[in-house]
């Protein structure tokens, strides 16, 4: 199994930056394709940005491509979100999840929630206006 801890989050005025970061714990880090999603009070939780497993593609919501960058570094079993040119709208509760490059997924819809099975316990993200 894998434990997730995310880190970084706190609050930023609008255009402004953070960078989050998530650390794993146990066997197989570098196996699992990993992502990160947000959830506002009243709203589902949603993809945000993704990595596979060795660092070699990237996939991002329309809503923050151009303004948030996913890293992974295998060594030190981590990943990180560089959330930069923050608006009042990218609040939200950032999860760090991962998934086994074996799990069988929906492949019509890779990047919803249910085709993960390993998160963390999640970072509050507060843009103010």
């Amino acid at each position: 199994q894998l434990q997730l801890e995310e880190s970084g989050g706190g609050l930023v005025q609008a255009g402004g930056s953070l960078r989050l970061s998530c650390a794993g714990s146990g066997q197989g880090f570098s196996n699992h394709y990993m992502a990160w999603f947000r959830q506002a009070p009243g709203k589902e939780r949603e993809f945000v940005t993704g990595i596979t497993s060795s660092g070699g593609n990237t996939h991002y919501a329309d809503s923050v491509k151009g303004r948030f960058t996913i890293s992974r570094d295998n060594t030190r079993n981590t990943i990180d979100l560089q959330m930069n040119n923050l608006k009042p709208e990218d609040t939200a509760v950032y999860y760090c999840a991962g998934r086994s490059r074996t799990k069988v997924i929906v492949t019509s819809t890779p990047h919803e929630a249910r085709n993960f099975d390993y998160w963390g316990q999640g970072t509050q993200v507060t843009v103010s206006s």
